[in-house]
């Protein structure tokens, strides 16, 4: 029996999690919703997604443009077990009482407060803690791409403190409204939100973060400094590491991927979902070990990177996988990740 379902909200992210789901052997996806007409509506009925009407769009709308509804957000809700709210930033705590009053669990995003839901989730990290739960929040990119790297550095050598500045993009490739356009703006909120962000994974991790936000639409970089507890052998058993764990891609110095316009140009000859880098990125060139001290940059592509995490949060609230390797190698083989 598969476990059903809905995914209120099909723009960037939302989009991504509605194929991944298509794709997985024990989830099926019985709809997805807009509340306006749109290409990506368009897109959802060419993929053959049964789509609903949300909040305050109105039928008639869909009906003039051609495409068909299958129902309103509230009957979609109560054909499912679960919903991925996929919605803008702080919509999902107004979406919550619909959830709660359909019955059903629900998994939020990280733009929205940590209380929104009973915990947040990483699949490296928490697995075990969401399991069962009936609402989990998958932490936003950023805060993915650092949870990610504290799981395999906790785990291995322990972390004694964290610096890191993340070098943001301005805007998602489709936005046109937001960003600087030439400039670098800092945040001023210091430290930044991302920090206490991680924490919500790991309470007891001594960590801090800076933020600039730059005109590129293409990536999130960090500039990492970690003090470990105890020091590796040499910086190749932290390369060997990071490859070693899923949901890691190192580039040698010989594939020349100088940045992050060369990281996307091998997403898109790699062809994944929609082009896209679902991994944290590392260089190996990128990456300095002086004695306790480790040095790294990662690239986060921001559209993508919490796509795989929204199942595996899904399959531990419904207790569908042993722990949490097997369900990242489950979703990570229905996405084309990793090895083939």
């Amino acid at each position: 029996m598969k476990v059903r379902v809905a995914v209120n909200g099909f723009g960037t992210i939302g989009k991504r999690v509605a194929d991944a789901v298509a794709r997985q052997p024990d989830l099926e996806l019985v709809g997805v919703t807009k509340t306006r007409p749109s290409f990506e509506a368009r897109r959802a009925a060419e993929k053959g997604y049964p789509l609903y009407v949300a909040g305050d769009g109105k039928a008639e709308e869909f009906d003039r443009a051609g495409l068909r509804l299958a129902g309103t957000a509230s009957e979609l809700f109560s054909r499912v077990d679960v919903v991925v709210d996929a919605a803008p930033e702080k919509v999902g705590r107004e979406n919550r009482h619909h959830y709660d009053a359909a019955g059903i669990r629900a998994v939020f995003q990280g733009g929205e407060k940590a209380d929104v839901a009973e915990a947040s989730f990483s699949a490296l990290a928490n697995y075990e803690v969401c399991r069962g739960k009936r609402s989990v929040r998958v932490v936003s990119c950023n805060t993915t791409g650092l949870v990610r790297a504290a799981a395999v550095l906790r785990a291995r050598w322990g972390v004694e403190h964290w610096e890191a500045t993340l070098v943001r993009r301005g805007a998602d490739p489709a936005e046109s409204k937001k960003g600087p356009i030439n400039g670098i703006l800092p945040t001023f909120q210091l430290p930044s939100h991302h920090g206490p962000d991680v924490r919500t994974v790991f309470p007891d991790l001594s960590i801090a973060t800076t933020a600039v936000v730059v005109p590129t639409t293409l990536m999130h970089v960090h500039v990492n400094h970690v003090t470990l507890d105890r020091a590796p052998a040499d910086a190749p058993e932290v390369l060997a590491a990071f490859r070693g764990t899923p949901r890691f891609h190192v580039f040698a110095p010989w594939e020349h991927a100088d940045g992050t316009p060369q990281v996307m140009e091998y997403a898109r000859d790699r062809g994944i979902g929609f082009n896209d880098m679902m991994e944290n990125v590392v260089w190996e060139a990128g990456l300095r070990l002086d004695g306790r001290d480790l040095y790294f940059f990662q690239a986060i592509h921001q559209e993508s990177i919490v796509v795989p995490e929204n199942i595996d949060a899904i399959r531990a609230m419904f207790d569908l996988a042993p722990d949490a390797a097997t369900s990242i190698r489950i979703t990570d083989r229905a996405l084309g990740l990793g090895a083939p």
